[in-house]
C-alpha cells in the first residue's frame, strides 16, 4: 500500500490519541483549538511542517519515527530544510551496516556506474517525453559509463540535459540551487525525493550517511543523493509540466507545493512492473542491500523509457 504524504502550511497543533494523528486548528479570532481530525499513523509516509506556528507532541513524533515516516520542516522560505528519520529501521540493522560498511571499493564503483547509467537512459527518454528530442548521443552515452564512472559521462550528459529540457520556454537554462525559476520547482522536488529515498533506506536497514559515491563529510545523507539521481529526472518532468500549466512559478506557492507533493506517487516502471514511486524506491533500497550482502551484483532501477 501506498504511504500518503501530509502537507501542514497553516498554524496547527499535532498530537497523538489511539495510535491516530490528531489535527487541530486554532480559531482565527479566540485561538481555541478546533474538535480536530484523526489520520492513522500507519498510513503516512511522508509528513511535510511548513509553518512556525505548528506545535507537534513528542508522542506523536516518536509514533511517526516508530512507523518510519519521514519528517519534514521547512525553513522561513517555505524550502525543506530538516528531515527527521528513525535511529533503526531494520529488525537486522546492525548486520545490514556491517554488510555496508565492508563493501568493497569496486563492488560501489559498479554499483555507481550502474547509478549513472540509469540515470543517463531517464534523462534521454525525459527529454523525448518533454521536448521530442531523440538524444541518440545520451543513449550511447549511458552504455559507455565505466567503473566509477571514471571519465565523468554524468557530467557531459548533464550539460547537454540542461541546455534542451526547458528550451522553448528558457532558452538559456543554468541548473543550481541558488538560479533562477524553475529552479526553485527543481529544489522543492528534489528536496522531497531525497526524503523518500532516505526512509527507504532507513527501512532497508542501511546508513543514509554512508554513501556509494557521494563522500561529502557534512552530508548526512550521501548515500540517498547517490540512489536519487535515476529518479531525479521524474520530478523533471513534473516540474516541465508545471512550469506549463501554471503562468507565474516564480514562489513558491501552496498550489504549486501541492503539485510537487505527488511525487511519492508518480507512475514508474520497475523490474517490469508498474509501481508508485516511493513503493519502487523501496524495491531499490532493498535490491541495493542485496548487492552489500553478496545475494546481487545489480541494483534494480525504474526504466522510464518503458513506460
Amino acid at each position: 500500500m501506498i504511504k500518503k504524504t501530509l502537507f501542514f502550511g497553516n498554524p496547527a497543533y499535532l498530537s497523538l490519541q489511539d495510535r491516530q494523528m490528531l489535527i487541530r486548528f486554532p480559531d482565527k479570532e479566540s485561538g481555541n483549538l478546533s474538535a480536530g481530525i484523526t489520520r492513522p499513523i500507519e498510513d503516512l509516509g511522508v509528513v511535510v511542517l511548513d509553518n512556525r506556528q505548528i506545535t507537534v507532541t513528542s508522542g506523536l513524533l516518536q509514533a511517526l519515527l516508530d512507523n518510519t515516516t519521514a519528517v519534514i520542516t521547512c525553513d522561513h522560505r517555505g524550502m525543506p530544510s530538516g528531515l527527521l528519520l528513525p535511529l533503526t529501521g531494520n529488525t537486522v540493522q546492525s548486520e545490514r551496516f556491517q554488510d555496508q560498511i565492508t563493501a568493497s571499493v569496486p563492488l560501489r564503483k559498479q554499483l555507481w556506474q550502474q547509478t549513472v547509467a540509469a540515470k543517463i537512459r531517464n534523462q534521454a527518454f525525459s527529454l523525448y517525453q518533454c521536448q521530442g528530442i531523440e538524444a541518440e548521443n545520451m543513449l550511447a552515452w549511458s552504455k559507455s559509463v565505466k567503473s566509477g564512472d571514471s571519465e565523468n559521462m554524468e557530467a557531459r550528459a548533464a550539460a547537454y540535459y540542461w541546455k534542451n529540457l526547458f528550451s522553448d520556454l528558457y532558452p538559456v537554462f543554468y541548473r543550481f540551487s541558488e538560479g533562477e525559476p524553475p529552479n526553485n520547482l527543481l529544489n522543492y522536488g528534489y528536496a522531497i525525493l531525497r526524503s523518500i529515498v532516505a526512509r527507504a533506506l532507513v527501512v532497508s536497514g542501511l546508513l543514509p550517511t554512508l554513501g556509494i559515491h557521494h563522500h561529502n563529510r557534512y552530508n548526512a545523507f550521501c548515500l540517498a543523493d547517490d540512489i536519487m539521481e535515476p529518479y531525479r529526472p521524474y520530478v523533471d518532468i513534473l516540474v516541465f509540466d508545471i512550469i506549463h500549466r501554471y503562468d507565474n512559478i516564480e514562489t513558491l506557492t501552496k498550489e504549486l507545493k501541492k503539485e510537487l507533493l505527488t511525487i511519492p506517487t508518480l507512475d514508474t516502471i520497475i523490474n517490469d512492473k508498474r509501481s508508485p514511486l516511493m513503493v519502487a524506491v523501496g524495491l531499490t533500497t532493498a535490491s541495493l542491500y542485496k548487492c552489500f550482502s553478496g545475494e546481487s551484483r545489480t541494483i534494480l532501477y525504474p526504466d522510464m523509457s518503458l513506460s
